[in-house]
C-alpha cells in the first residue's frame, strides 16, 4: 500500500492552536492538532490551512505544533479578525484559493485533503474544482442536523446551507471518518450516506501528557482548597446542557448542606468578556447560578492551558459533562485517562465512550435528578470513585494517539489504493 507523502489539513474556522476555551475552540483544536502530530511523527508532511482571524499570526508557523514535519499555514481569506461561522461560508471560495496558491508558490502537491468541519470540505471540493486531484477525506466533529434537534432558539439553529452541504459531503468523499457507530448511524439516517463510505475511527488522547496526579499534588498545584471539585470542561454553549448541571447541584447541596462551605463546582473553558453581553451562555448561566442559590459554589475560570488540564482532571472527584449532544466527548476521555469518574448524559458518542457503572454513569439527558444522584454518590463514596477511575485508565489506553494515528494512516492508505 502507498503511504502518503503529504497531507492538507483542513480547518477553515478554527486554528488548532488557538487558545482553548474560546467560542470556537474545543476538542477540534486539540484532534487536528494531535492528530498533525501523530502523522508528523510517521515521517508523513502535514500542512494545517486555517484562516488567519489575528493580524498579527505568522503566515507560516513551523513551531507551534512542536514537531518536525508540520507547519500551520495562516491564510487570509476576508478580514484577518474574527468572524462568525455562520458567515465564513462567503470566504470559503478565497479559502480554496489561497492554499491552491500556496501549494504552486511552494510547488507542492498534497496525497490527501482531509477536511475538518462543513466549511473545509466544501473547500476541499473547491480545491478540486481547481485541479487539485487528491482525494478528500471527511470529519464533520458534529452534524448540523442533530445540533437542530436540541436547539431551543432559532440563536442555536444551524443553516440549511451547512445541512445541505454535509449531506452532499457524504455521497462526495473518499471517507468520511465518524466517532463512533451512532455518529455513522445518524449520518446514513439523515443524510442517506452510502454506508461503505463511512469508516469509524474514534478521536485520540495523549497518554502522556493526561495521566493520573496524586490528588493532594494535583490540589496544590492548582491552589485548589476544597474539600470537593466537579468539574466542567468545554465550550460555554447552550448545546452542552449546563443549565441541567446547576440544577443538579442545587439538589446535591439540598440533600447534603455541609458541602456548601466545602465544594467547587468549576468550570473551565469560554471567554469570561462574555459576561459583558447579557446575550451569552455566560451570562445566562450567571444569572441562573444567582436564581438557584450556587453562587458562591459556581466558579467560572476561563479557558486554561491543556497542559495543566490534568492537574484539574486529577483534583476532581468528578467530570460532568451533562451535554444535549455530543458526537463525542474528548474531554471525558482526558478525564479517565486521569482517573477521574465521569457522569454524562447519554447522547451522541458518549454512550459509547462512558462505561455506565464502570468508568462513570450515563444518565438520562436533561434530568437533573438523576445527575445529583450519580454526582452525590461519587462525592460520598471514596472507593466507588478509585474503582471508576482505575478503570477509566485502563479503557484510555485504547485511545493513545500512537494507536489512532495509524488506523488513519491505513485509511489514507485504502483511500490510495
Amino acid at each position: 500500500m502507498k503511504l502518503p507523502n503529504r497531507v492538507a489539513m483542513l480547518s477553515m474556522h478554527t486554528s488548532p492552536v488557538a487558545r482553548l476555551g474560546g467560542k470556537e475552540t474545543g476538542g477540534m483544536n486539540v484532534y487536528v492538532r494531535e492528530l498533525t502530530r501523530a502523522l508528523a511523527m510517521r515521517g508523513i508532511n502535514v500542512d494545517i490551512f486555517t484562516r488567519a482571524a489575528d493580524p498579527n499570526v505568522p503566515r507560516v508557523d513551523t513551531k507551534s505544533l512542536g514537531v518536525a514535519n508540520a507547519r500551520v499555514v495562516n491564510l487570509t481569506a476576508g478580514p484577518r479578525a474574527p468572524v462568525s461561522k455562520h458567515q465564513l461560508i462567503h470566504h470559503v471560495t478565497p479559502f480554496a484559493q489561497a492554499i491552491r496558491d500556496f501549494a504552486a508558490q511552494e510547488n507542492i502537491s498534497y496525497d490527501i485533503l482531509h477536511a475538518h468541519y462543513w466549511l473545509s470540505g466544501v473547500a476541499a471540493q473547491c480545491l478540486q474544482t481547481m485541479g487539485q486531484r487528491a482525494p478528500i477525506v471527511q470529519m464533520f466533529h458534529t452534524l448540523g442536523a442533530m445540533k437542530n434537534r436540541v436547539a431551543r432558539t432559532a440563536s442555536e439553529a444551524e443553516t440549511d446551507a451547512r445541512i445541505l452541504a454535509e449531506c452532499d459531503l457524504m455521497r462526495s468523499v473518499a471517507r468520511v471518518v465518524a466517532s463512533t457507530p451512532r455518529d455513522r448511524e445518524q449520518m446514513i439516517e439523515l443524510c442517506d450516506a452510502p454506508p461503505d463510505r463511512i469508516v469509524i475511527i474514534p478521536p485520540g488522547v495523549d497518554t502522556d501528557m493526561f495521566h493520573p496526579i496524586p490528588n493532594a499534588r494535583a490540589r496544590e498545584w492548582i491552589g485548589s482548597y476544597d474539600d470537593k471539585t466537579v468539574l466542567f470542561v468545554g465550550r460555554i454553549d447552550p448545546v452542552k446542557g449546563l443549565d441541567t448541571w446547576f440544577r443538579a447541584m442545587k439538589l446535591v447541596l439540598d440533600q447534603d448542606p455541609t458541602l456548601r462551605q466545602r465544594m467547587c463546582v468549576c468550570l473551565i473553558g469560554g471567554d469570561l468578556d462574555d459576561d459583558l453581553d447579557p446575550d451569552s451562555e455566560l451570562a445566562r448561566l450567571q444569572t441562573l447560578k444567582q436564581e438557584l442559590g450556587i453562587g458562591e459554589i459556581v466558579t467560572f475560570l476561563g479557558g486554561r492551558a491543556q497542559a495543566s488540564l490534568p492537574f484539574y482532571y486529577s483534583a476532581s472527584d468528578a467530570v460532568v459533562m451533562p451535554s444535549r449532544y455530543e458526537s463525542f466527548g474528548l474531554a471525558a476521555l482526558e478525564a479517565m485517562a486521569c482517573g477521574t469518574p465521569v457522569v454524562a448524559s447519554d447522547v451522541g458518542g458518549l454512550s459509547y465512550l462512558v462505561r455506565d457503572g464502570e468508568t462513570g454513569f450515563l444518565v438520562p439527558e436533561g434530568n437533573a435528578e438523576r445527575f445529583a444522584e450519580k454526582i452525590s454518590l461519587l462525592l460520598h463514596d471514596t472507593a466507588l470513585r478509585n474503582k471508576m477511575g482505575k478503570r477509566g485508565i485502563q479503557e484510555a489506553q485504547e485511545y493513545s494517539w500512537a494507536n489512532i494515528g495509524e488506523r488513519i494512516i491505513e485509511l489514507y492508505e485504502d483511500v490510495l489504493k
